[in-house]
C-alpha cells in the first residue's frame, strides 16, 4: 500500500502543469456526474426506509428518518408482487437462454469466412434495424402463431437483437484465429464440436456482456406484455409497478386498513419508494458477477463494426 502511494507521488509530481489541471478539472466533473446519478436512487432508499410524514414535510434528504420498513411488510404482503417477481424472474431467465443462444449462433456462423452468403443474410439481419413489421403486424403474427396471451409472446419475436449480434460477431472474428480452427480440423474435430469445446469456453466475456444486456432488457420489458397478455396472473413485476407508480394503484391489501385518505396517500408513497428498490434489487445483485468481463467484452466486440 506504502509502495502503491509513493508511486501514485511520483506519478503526480512527473506531470506537468496543464496536465493536473486537466486532471483536477476530469475528477471535479465525474464526482459531479456521479453524484447526480447515485442521489436519485440513495435517496429513494433512505426514503422507502424513513417515516412517511418526514419524507412528506422535506425533512429526508441525505439520512432517514424515523426508520420503518412497513413500507416493506406492505409490498411482500401484496401477492401481485410475489406473482409478478415469479413471472419476470421466469421470463427473464428462459428469455435470456434463448437469446444468448440463438445470439451466439448466429454470430459465429456469420464470422465464419467459410460461410455461403454470410453477407447476404447479414444484410437481411441489418435490415430489420431500420425496417421493422411495426405494432399490428407484429401483433397479427403473434396472434396467427397462437401466442397471444403466453410467454412465448414476450421472447420469441425479439429472439435476436441485431446489435448484440454484431457486437458477438465481432467478437469472434477477433478472437477467434482461423489457424486455430484448421488446427482442430486436422484433429478430426467437428463444426458443433469446435464451437461447443473451444469457441464457447474463449468467449466468456461477451457471453457475459449478452445475458447482461438480455437479461436488463428483459426484467424492464413491460411493454410488449401489455400488448400480447390478457391474464393478470401472467403480468411481469414492471407492469404491477406500472400500476403501482404511473396509475398510482396500490392495491386494498397494502393501504386498506389505513382510515384516512392523506394518511393512505403517505403510505402509497412510501411503497412506490419500495417497490423501486425491489424491482432493481436482482440487476444490482447481479452485475458484480460479470462487471470483470462487461468491459472486456463490450470493447472488443464494439471495435470492428
Amino acid at each position: 500500500m506504502t509502495q502503491y502511494v509513493m508511486n501514485r507521488s511520483k506519478l503526480w509530481s512527473r506531470k506537468s502543469k496543464e496536465d493536473k489541471i486537466f486532471d483536477l478539472i476530469n475528477l471535479l466533473f465525474l464526482t459531479t456526474l456521479s453524484l447526480v446519478v447515485l442521489y436519485p436512487l440513495y435517496f429513494i432508499i433512505i426514503a422507502s426506509i424513513s417515516n412517511p410524514d418526514s419524507v412528506y414535510n422535506g425533512d429526508v434528504w441525505f439520512w432517514p428518518q424515523g426508520i420503518t420498513f412497513e413500507g416493506y411488510e406492505r409490498i411482500f404482503q401484496d401477492n401481485r408482487i410475489w406473482t409478478g417477481y415469479k413471472n419476470t424472474v421466469l421470463y427473464t431467465v428462459v428469455g435470456t437462454l434463448v437469446n444468448v443462444t440463438l445470439t451466439l449462433m448466429a454470430a459465429y456462423a456469420l464470422s465464419r469466412k467459410d460461410l455461403v452468403g454470410r453477407n447476404f443474410f447479414m444484410i437481411l439481419f441489418v435490415f430489420t434495424m431500420f425496417f421493422s413489421g411495426g405494432l399490428i403486424p407484429t401483433y397479427l403474427v403473434v396472434k396467427n402463431l397462437g401466442m397471444v396471451d403466453t410467454m412465448w409472446a414476450l421472447i420469441i419475436p425479439k429472439a435476436v437483437a441485431v446489435w448484440n449480434l454484431i457486437v458477438a460477431r465481432t467478437f469472434f472474428q477477433s478472437t477467434i484465429p482461423d489457424e486455430l480452427l484448421e488446427s482442430a480440423k486436422m484433429d478430426g474435430c467437428s463444426n458443433t464440436k469446435f464451437f461447443l469445446k473451444i469457441v464457447l469456453p474463449l468467449s466468456k466475456p461477451i457471453i457475459a456482456v449478452m445475458v447482461l444486456f438480455y437479461a436488463v432488457t428483459h426484467w424492464n420489458s413491460f411493454f410488449d406484455a401489455l400488448i400480447y397478455l390478457n391474464n393478470e396472473d401472467k403480468y411481469p413485476l414492471q407492469l404491477i409497478l406500472r400500476s403501482i407508480l404511473i396509475q398510482n394503484e396500490a392495491s386494498a391489501s397494502m393501504v386498506g386498513d389505513v382510515e384516512s385518505f392523506a394518511a393512505q396517500q403517505r403510505i402509497a408513497d412510501l411503497i412506490k419508494y419500495g417497490v423501486i428498490i425491489v424491482a432493481a434489487i436482482p440487476l444490482l445483485v447481479l452485475y458484480p458477477f460479470i462487471q470483470k468481463y462487461f468491459v472486456k467484452g463490450a470493447l472488443i466486440g464494439s471495435i470492428k463494426g
